[in-house]
């Protein structure tokens, strides 16, 4: 029988648990945390433990402000794993990690999740960060700042640390009765120059000005904050520091898809909101569409403007005063090596960086001259910072969302062509003046006369254009043989409709010596089109040289399409197309040269495969991933790649991958998501089941696509290989079983053993699945991927992959029409679907 005095002693260390709990800031190894226990930071100002919020009758383990009336939560632990009844428990387990039980399941609910073998201790500091450090070492294993929810507190970070991979942002919360991932999300974009931006569910609507950034004149704080902000080896981050210490002040995006910034007002007795985003129509991503500028607080006035050199695409939404349509140019005139030049436009805040350059070091005409040089450089600006000196950032593409002020922004500098130009310089000579001509030689005379008559040409020849546009269509004929390099404007009828196309062609001469006439020595590879050579122009620059087969299914289709569609992109991720080589039945595409090849030859190469540890292969896997999403989401024309595989993916000096071989290509019209064809193209292996077998093709065909070679790239092996367990098997299925038994990580590459992070590589093969699954409807988009690979949210659960695609042993008893499935990586283009 239990003593009294036994009931009594427990009785005591409960109640001095309890009230340990309610004073102090730390939990350690032997110690139980529960509900009604709170942990206090030493300065009092924040709070952690179980609340239940708004109305909820579910309970989430957070942080709060414990000095401030109106509770208000900074951070949520188990924010999409909530707890429905008072049987929970927090402690640290024999692993050092901070572990949350809901003890009548006996089920983890969330975990700190670290490798650490460490005797550890939990404590909440007074900036509001809980910490999972070294009892003894002191050294921080894992906190909360790492892994924010909707809030933003001082010098908490936002961006990539480089280091340990963590890609930081903020996510709403679902309501205010509701702390899961909501819709909204604030994040920094890094696909080109670093930039903030701020989605509401896949719909971009805000962000700020993109590195290196600039505060707005008004928004100096006052002193109350600091901003600051890194960008270099060891990442991309911003943060806030209180110049103020006695202002409570923090940035909160909420559910409405609004980035806030709140300080608490001891006299009102309430967060006074001082600041949000988009506040303004300006504000709003996009508000005038591509090639123009907002001006904000136009008051009964229409705030979009086209930029000089162009016109509304749409002039009667325009007159209506929408803008979303943007701007066109005034002429299909080409802007390349014809005389054009820039104009400033002072004050704003530069376009979207996503798809832009930013080079160090380059000072402003070195920044000029280097936009010049490229033909598809639209605008450049050039600033100097304090932390990385002088820096170039050039824009490719369309010029999207600028926003135009007096008092603040940079200075950008448009191209523009030589008609544009000599209209903004016409004042070559005074209008109300008489021109004086000194005495002269006959020959100067003759030469001033002919500038006068050109000018007035130009005049004449510009307006005759104005008013003609839009009636005719331009066309361009590439001549047959071509003795010196040229540059030609080329007018080609994509799917789309018509674009022009500035494109530098190159004579038979040039390519036979750049590549020594073809020798077997320069060969670089061989596919189902032809095959490519290295080659060196004379001014010492490397190329790669796409030489289509005769023989190849790749036709003179093909090779427009691919000549036409890759010039007009403009990403970090896709192969650069420098110009092309005609003459007669010679069909060839002059590349960039990447000098490490393909993937494939690194995958499935024993000796190669070793120079990819996990941290190199997962930066790849991101990389094509965001290419990926460019095509589909985030250029002008919405481009389904149809062949993407590891042999159509290069890497360059760094192993950055670029996406290549766009022959098979497919441009989508504004909202269509699905095509059909009887003419079924790309690689069996990667090939989607609703495409194999019935022609029809989406986003989701791709998607299927990356998800095999997502599984290639973490194994090693091709996806059409024999497995021994199972022969029928493929890749595919081989994960699939390996998943459903919980042994995903017996597929990985045994050379990544000592590089990989379990976890990560974990969510790289969940990502695979939801790729491969059998229905098109389940699988996730491009930037649904993006999101899921550098984000710790959960993931749906991976329906059955499609089990179609055929393995070796099986190659003589699957048929599609009159064709056999190939199991090699040779493109295949000639195949008619059932």
């Amino acid at each position: 029988m239990v003593s009294l005095d036994f009931l009594l002693r427990s009785l005591i260390l409960i109640l001095l648990t309890r009230q340990l709990f309610s004073s102090l800031d730390t939990i350690k190894p032997n110690q139980v945390f529960r509900d009604g226990d709170i942990l206090i930071s030493k300065n009092k100002t924040f709070a952690f433990g179980f609340f239940k919020p708004g109305s909820s009758v579910q309970s989430y383990l957070g942080i709060w402000y414990n000095k401030i009336p109106e509770k208000t939560f900074v951070w949520v632990a188990n924010r999409d794993n909530p707890i429905n009844n008072s049987s929970k428990v927090l402690l640290i387990n024999r692993s050092g990690n901070l572990v949350l039980l809901d003890e009548s399941r006996g089920v983890e609910v969330w975990s700190t999740n670290v490798s650490s073998r460490n005797s550890n201790i939990a404590q909440l500091l007074d900036s509001g960060n809980l910490v999972l450090m070294g009892q003894i070492s002191q050294v921080v294993a894992w906190q909360s700042f790492d892994y924010p929810t909707d809030t933003l507190l001082p010098n908490m970070k936002i961006g990539l640390d480089l280091k340990t991979g963590l890609n930081r942002f903020l996510t709403s919360w679902r309501s205010s009765d509701d702390p899961g991932t909501g819709k909204s999300i604030n994040r920094l974009d890094l696909s080109g120059s670093p930039q903030f931006v701020l989605y509401r569910g896949p719909t971009l609507v805000f962000r700020t000005a993109p590195w290196p950034w600039i505060w707005p004149v008004g928004d100096d704080n006052s002193g109350m904050y600091k901003a600051n902000f890194d960008n270099n080896k060891d990442g991309i981050s911003q943060w806030f520091t209180m110049e103020d210490p006695s202002i409570v002040m923090h940035f909160v995006v909420d559910e409405i898809g609004s980035w806030n910034r709140l300080a608490w007002d001891d006299q009102s007795r309430q967060w006074n909101k001082f600041w949000s985003m988009p506040m303004d129509p300006c504000q709003e991503y996009g508000y005038c569409g591509a090639f123009a500028s907002c001006t904000p607080g136009s008051r009964n006035a229409f705030v979009c403007t086209c930029l000089t050199g162009y016109v509304p695409k749409s002039p009667r939404d325009w007159y209506l005063r929408n803008g979303s349509d943007g701007c066109v140019r005034k002429r299909n005139t080409s802007m390349c090596g014809n005389g054009e030049g820039f104009v400033k436009v002072g004050h704003v805040k530069l376009p979207d960086t996503s798809a832009a350059q930013a080079l160090i070091g380059l000072n402003s005409e070195q920044c000029k001259q280097k936009c010049l040089r490229k033909c598809s450089c639209s605008a450049y600006s050039a600033m100097s910072t304090s932390e990385r000196g002088n820096v170039c950032l050039l824009w490719f593409g369309e010029l999207m969302d600028i926003v135009a002020y007096t008092d603040w922004g940079s200075d950008l500098h448009v191209r523009i062509d030589s008609l544009d130009l000599a209209e903004k310089n016409e004042d070559f000579f005074p209008k109300e003046e008489k021109l004086v001509i000194p005495l002269l030689s006959v020959g100067m005379v003759s030469v001033l006369l002919v500038t006068i008559l050109c000018i007035q040409l130009i005049k004449r020849r510009k307006y005759k254009e104005h008013q003609d546009q839009g009636q005719h269509k331009r066309v361009s004929i590439i001549p047959a043989a071509l003795r010196r390099p040229k540059r030609i404007s080329t007018a080609y009828n994509l799917q789309e409709g018509n674009s022009h196309v500035d494109l530098p062609i190159y004579d038979l001469r040039t390519i036979i010596e750049a590549t020594n006439n073809f020798s077997s020595a320069n060969k670089l590879g061989q596919g189902g089109f032809g095959s490519v050579y290295k080659g060196q122009l004379p001014d010492g620059q490397e190329i790669a040289v796409k030489r289509l087969s005769k023989d190849s299914g790749q036709g003179p289709m093909e090779f427009a399409n691919e000549m036409m569609l890759i010039v007009q992109l403009q990403h970090k991720n896709l192969v650069k197309l420098l110009g092309c080589c005609i003459h007669k039945e010679e069909k060839m595409l002059v590349y960039e040269y990447l000098p490490n090849k393909s993937l494939d030859t690194f995958l499935f190469d024993q000796s190669r495969k070793l120079e990819l540890d996990w941290r190199k292969r997962f930066e790849i896997i991101v990389g094509i991933a965001r290419g990926m999403m460019y095509l589909h989401l985030d250029s002008r024309l919405k481009i389904i790649h149809r062949d993407l595989k590891a042999s159509n993916v290069l890497l360059d000096v760094t192993m950055n991958p670029k996406i290549s071989d766009f022959g098979m290509a497919k441009i989508f019209e504004g909202d269509q998501s699905q095509g059909n064809t009887r003419r079924v193209v790309g690689t069996y292996g990667y090939m989607s089941p609703e495409y194999a077998i019935f022609g029809k093709f989406s986003t989701k065909s791709d998607v299927f696509s990356f998800g095999v070679l997502l599984l290639e790239i973490i194994s090693g092996k091709r996806n059409n290989v024999d497995f021994t367990e199972d022969p029928s098997l493929n890749l595919i299925g081989h994960v699939w079983d390996l998943w459903r038994e919980e042994r995903a990580l017996e597929m990985v590459e045994p050379s990544l053993k000592e590089s990989l992070l379990s976890n990560e590589v974990l969510r790289c093969i969940h990502v695979a699945l939801l790729c491969v699954q059998d229905r098109a409807i389940d699988r996730p988009a491009m930037s649904d991927v993006v999101f899921m690979l550098g984000s710790n949210t959960s993931l749906p659960p991976p329906k059955q992959p499609a089990f179609f695609l055929c393995a070796p042993s099986d190659v003589d008893k699957w048929v599609i029409g009159a064709k056999q499935c190939s199991v090699d990586e040779v493109t295949i283009t000639l195949v008619n679907a059932r």
